[in-house]
């Protein structure tokens, strides 16, 4: 099996439009979180989230491409530049052929469907434009990517909720380790802060609405976000023979599926993707020193993945660090584990561990290491990076220092 590294990283999301200015954020424990500025705010009961504040897309792109991408597809695209810039990658003649994108997302188009929902229903419109089928599609961001870079290799869109970066990426690790693929771009972007995507999970009851604390015993929910995170995935040998700056190497993955309940995590579940993203990198438990949590601040996730590292990690638990940086950017759903992952990464090589920010008071059921409000530092050479969805799907990745 080949070995498989990061050689580039792009993103946008509350924290900051670029790679560079989300970490500082996450190193100063910056919290992206604030009232949401879209249309009929006033009539949510939940009224924040991890906005893209600021963003005008007429600065990136033209008339014609905002007519085709979805604000989710505009926020991969972005963070796609910068990756692709990062790893100094072109694709062309075999490279091209062979390589692929893999992103997940959960809502995919769900702006463009609420606007146009709106039109039709609201204001009586007849008509919608023609190009709202493709702008709204779930793999709309991993085809644009693809034809802008001629990216010509296998390419798909996962969609497993809040998993969906991690099961893409998972996807593409496996693609270049198996030797299918040299280079995958892979991660995941999400934009469901609009009217219609914040009404409906206020259904679930499962928000918060003055901030999120993970693992704080006065947490009250989660707080979605938005943005992307990407990456470029490579073959060990084929980055070292060009001379590329390597980030990390991926070194295993694993999934599993409660097979229990559709919104209640099982702790078992979450525990055989841990130990089973261990074993696929052949990575002893002790050699861990952080894992960045799926950590969303509600009761039922904070416990259950607690719970599930204690039985994983036994006594080593206690030597652990992890963190939910959620508490800073929102819950990205689709796109939560791409932006998590940047975490992970300044880990292993700067030594820095993003906070969990917001923690006012321990719970005895979460009493773990959880790097309460301020980062902190220290030398890691394993993460992990945890994914816990409604639907009972668990997607965790292993990540070693190069």
């Amino acid at each position: 099996m080949k070995r498989v590294v990061i050689t580039g990283a792009g993103t946008i999301n509350a924290l900051g439009r670029t790679v560079p200015e989300t970490l500082a954020a996450m190193r100063e424990g910056r919290c992206g979180i604030g009232p949401l500025d879209i249309r009929d705010a006033d009539r949510l009961a939940i009224r924040i989230g991890g906005q893209v504040r600021g963003f005008d897309p007429e600065e990136v792109f033209n008339r014609q491409q905002i007519a085709l991408y979805d604000r989710y597809t505009q926020f991969t695209l972005i963070a796609a530049e910068e990756a692709i810039r990062q790893s100094g990658l072109t694709f062309e003649g075999e490279m091209a052929a062979r390589s692929g994108v893999v992103l997940g997302t959960s809502g995919g188009g769900l702006t463009t469907q609420d606007e146009n929902y709106r039109a039709v229903y609201e204001e009586g419109k007849n008509r919608v434009h023609p190009f709202i089928v493709p702008k709204l599609m779930n793999n709309a961001a991993c085809s644009h990517v693809s034809m802008q870079y001629n990216i010509k290799g296998p390419s798909f869109t996962v969609a497993s909720a809040c998993a969906s970066s991690n099961h893409a990426m998972g996807q593409a690790f496996w693609f270049v380790r198996s030797g299918i693929a040299p280079v995958m771009v892979t991660g995941g972007s999400e934009s469901m802060l609009c009217f219609g995507g914040i009404k409906a999970w206020e259904g679930l009851r499962v928000m918060s609405k003055d901030g999120c604390r993970p693992f704080s015993a006065t947490r009250n929910g989660m707080v979605q976000g938005e943005g992307a995170g990407i990456f470029v995935f490579e073959e060990y040998e084929h980055a070292r023979a060009r001379g590329a700056e390597i980030l990390a190497e991926v070194a295993g993955f694993a999934m599993s599926s409660d097979a229990a309940d559709i919104v209640m995590p099982s702790k078992q579940g979450a525990a055989r993707a841990i130990a089973g993203a261990l074993a696929d990198a052949r990575i002893d438990r002790r050699a861990v020193g952080y894992i960045n949590a799926h950590g969303t601040g509600t009761t039922a996730n904070d416990k259950t993945e607690c719970a599930a590292v204690a039985d994983v990690f036994g006594t080593h638990a206690d030597d652990l660090m992890l963190s939910s940086t959620k508490s800073m950017h929102g819950h990205l759903i689709g796109g939560t584990g791409a932006v998590e992952l940047l975490a992970c990464i300044m880990a292993l090589r700067d030594g820095i561990i993003a906070p969990t920010i917001g923690y006012e008071e321990p719970d005895p059921e979460c009493a773990l290491d959880v790097v309460p409000n301020e980062a902190r530092e220290a030398k890691v050479g394993v993460a992990l990076s945890n994914a816990f969805a409604f639907g009972g799907l668990n997607a965790v990745l292993a990540l070693k220092a190069v």
